[in-house]
């Protein structure tokens, strides 16, 4: 039989195609068993065994890399449960209540340091701020220099600072005070923002230094004159003359005239302030506009200290309260801040000129040597250069004033310890550095400053303490002297009493102070009508929080009357010091201390990087 080729061409159908179904299945039998005596391939046998029996992958191919089919799963999986694992766990840390872990409790220095900044508030003239947190007090003497009819120049004395319980403005202790609080921020500005002060201490600074650049002209780069005084303390004239001191009324009430003192040759009173804008130059320094207005006027005034040379107090009211005997410490101190301000050598060469530093006393020593007050400066220039030398060591030709103003300060650190009798102590240990005289406290509280920040410096160089002659003494026995010093202020004294008040239970209740005393009741007491509260034997209706009064006498007695300012009477140079020595004392022992390097940021380098090689010789 003959078929068609569908690809052309005849098919021969054979015989054997016309077999039986049976004779095909043997056939095809003995076929199959011929094949499979060879072993197949992969493909062939997907051929024999059709999609439906395919075998699984033992391999995952993932395109870059393949892995067993196990692990692959396996690693997926634990995956997808650390997934859910984790969810499940950030679901509940979220949902569940938080325990906040509080900080500890704050020390009873930084309590107090709290306290202590209220009594700048409470002490504020002119037009107050909006949270000036002091309820009784209001805006008062809106018209200082304004109605000024001595003929003074400058007609804008609003604002600053009253200095005690009174409200005059002395500018000598004021600019002593605004100088000692920049220096502690300078110093401690980590722990003032630890107790969540820093910016109220800067604000307390700035009220004080915007109302001295009012005081001369702040814009020239000369001088001729400036205000020494706001006000009037002189009694003579009786009840003819009221005045500041002759009245007992409300800063708010204050209806009669207030004199204005200027003076035109003033060194002591103008390097004083001139130290007191440089110092707070650094602590605005931030503010570079504010900063840079601060240096010039601290050179302005610096200027003028040179040129004009002559004491604020001669001849004039202040002789009577705040009296200067010199004005060559005054050199040193403001001399050593102008040149922590603008790094100008100039200034540091004065600072630390040995016949400078003989005319200031530092050679001839004194029953008031190494006493630091708003009179005497030199102790706290002496360890603002041994500051510089422990950490700059800038060699020639400073270093032998440097060295003996070091060996000083020393001598100074040792004369605070009860194991020497340069000084006498109460038999509650009160130090008296005031030798017996009145109002001893802020005269305590610099020193405990000073070996505060002294102990300081000395851990910040690495050095463990000091020599007083043969003896080693540790940085710690400074830091135990401020803290049984500032401990009796605060209340471990034979009365128990505490003389900041509003500080502890028991803490003076009659402070000599016309604002506390009188009531803010919309009366308006007279010059005498006041004098009702002067002599009441009750608590002063206002509590002036934060006042360190005068403090007690030399056997611990305290006279807790209103009339009595030499036991009674807080004052804003003696607040500036146990402000700077609390600060220096809070926060933990083990927390940061000092600020190293703030203080030099005007300060060049001392020894300059020398110039680079010259090029390699050719011929």
């Amino acid at each position: 039989m003959y078929g068609r080729d569908p690809w052309g061409g005849p098919l021969e159908i054979n015989n054997a195609d016309s077999a039986t179904d049976d004779d095909r299945s043997r056939n095809l039998n003995d076929f199959d068993k011929a094949a499979l005596s060879r072993p197949l391939d992969e493909t062939q046998q997907s051929w024999l065994l059709g999609p439906g029996e395919q075998k699984k992958k033992k391999y995952v191919d993932l395109g870059c890399i393949i892995v067993s089919r196990k692990i692959f799963v396996w690693t997926v999986g634990l995956i997808l449960a650390a997934g859910f694992i984790a969810g499940f766990v950030t679901l509940i840390v979220k949902t569940v209540p938080r325990h906040h872990k509080h900080p500890p409790p704050p020390d009873n220095y930084t309590i107090a340091l709290q306290k202590a900044l209220m009594f700048f508030n409470a002490q504020k003239s002119g037009k107050l701020p909006r949270h000036n947190n002091v309820s009784w007090r209001g805006n008062s003497c809106m018209n200082d220099g304004k109605a000024d009819k001595s003929g003074a120049v400058l007609k804008d004395l609003v604002g600053g600072y009253y200095d005690a319980g009174d409200a005059i403005k002395f500018h000598f202790p004021k600019a002593f005070a605004m100088t000692m609080l920049s220096w502690s921020v300078i110093e401690y500005s980590a722990k003032y923002e630890a107790a969540g002060e820093l910016n109220h201490v800067k604000e307390i600074i700035k009220w004080g230094t915007d109302y001295f650049l009012k005081t001369f002209n702040s814009s020239a780069d000369s001088i001729n004159q400036i205000v020494s005084q706001v006000g009037k303390g002189d009694t003579s004239g009786g009840e003819s003359d009221p005045n500041d001191h002759s009245c007992w009324m409300r800063p708010e009430d204050i209806d009669y005239d207030r004199p204005v003192t200027e003076c035109s040759s003033c060194s002591d009173l103008a390097a004083e302030m001139a130290a007191a804008l440089a110092s707070a130059s650094i602590v605005f320094k931030d503010n570079k506009a504010y900063s840079k207005k601060l240096v010039h006027g601290a050179a302005t005034l610096w200027k003028f200290a040179r040129d004009q040379r002559g004491s604020y107090s001669t001849g004039a009211d202040a002789a009577t309260f705040y009296n200067s005997s010199m004005y060559w410490d005054e050199y040193v101190w403001g001399g050593t801040w102008m040149y922590y301000a603008t790094g100008n050598q100039s200034y540091l060469y004065l600072a630390s000129h040995p016949k400078l530093a003989k005319h200031a006393g530092a050679f001839w020593g004194g029953p008031d040597y190494g006493v630091l007050s708003w009179d005497n400066k030199l102790t706290g220039a002496q360890v603002l250069l041994t500051r510089l030398r422990l950490f700059l060591s800038p060699g020639y030709p400073y270093e032998e004033t440097l060295q003996t103003f070091h060996n000083q300060t020393s001598i100074i650190m040792c004369s605070y310890l009860p194991y020497f009798s340069s000084f006498n102590r109460t038999k509650g240990g009160l130090i008296q550095l005031n030798h017996g005289r009145p109002q001893p406290l802020q005269y305590v509280v610099n020193a405990a400053f000073l070996a505060t920040l002294y102990s300081d410096y000395l851990d910040a160089a690495d050095t463990p303490g000091w020599y007083c002659g043969p003896n080693f003494y540790s940085t710690n026995e400074l830091r135990k002297f401020a803290q049984t010093q500032i401990d009796y202020i605060l209340g471990k004294n034979p009365r128990k009493m505490s003389y900041l008040v509003g500080f502890g239970n028991h803490y003076p209740k009659q402070v000599h102070h016309r604002g506390a005393s009188i009531p803010k009741n919309r009366v308006k007491y007279s010059c005498t009508g006041g004098y009702k509260w002067r002599d009441a034997k009750k608590s002063n209706p206002n509590t002036i929080v934060g006042a360190m009064v005068a403090g007690p006498d030399r056997h611990d007695g305290f006279h807790d009357v209103r009339t009595n300012y030499n036991y009674t009477e807080p004052t804003l140079a003696g607040n500036a010091g146990l402000v700077a020595a609390l600060v220096a004392l809070s926060g933990e022992t083990t927390a940061t201390k000092i600020d190293k390097n703030t203080i030099f940021s005007a300060v060049p380098p001392m020894f300059p990087t020398p110039p680079p090689p010259p090029a390699p010789w050719k011929p």
